[in-house]
């Protein structure tokens, strides 16, 4: 397999398994952080459970209501806050390195999508 790297407006992600250590990419138009691949699967699949929380939630709010939901793993932590059909994401690493990064909500469909697709190819 070789190195992907997919990108968006306000995101971009990327998986090298060739890597020695930091095999993931995570980042925005203006910052990247590079991630493990327990760190890097952690957030996909911590990202995907969030928007399905969301897409749950949808129904039991009214339209001009906001949320934040959160999850963590011992890696890292990640918020997604706003409306279900519209929120942001933001991502705190636990590790000893710690980092903080953030999408804005038009850039978080891209990045969740490319995220789920991102070890298929």
């Amino acid at each position: 397999m070789e190195r992907v790297v997919k990108s968006g407006t306000g995101w971009r992600i990327g998986w090298n398994p060739n890597a020695t250590e930091f095999k993931g990419l995570v980042g925005a138009d203006n910052w990247a952080i590079e991630l493990t691949e327990a760190e890097l699967n952690d957030f996909c699949r911590l990202s995907a459970q969030l928007v399905e929380t969301m897409n749950q939630l949808a129904s039991e709010l009214m339209d001009e209501e906001k949320i934040a939901c959160e999850a963590e793993s011992d890696l890292l932590w990640i918020e997604v806050e706003g409306y279900p059909h519209a929120y942001s994401l933001r991502l705190l690493l636990n590790t000893g390195r710690c980092a903080e990064g953030c999408w804005a909500a038009d850039a978080v469909p891209g990045l969740v999508q490319a995220a789920q697709m991102l070890k298929i190819f």
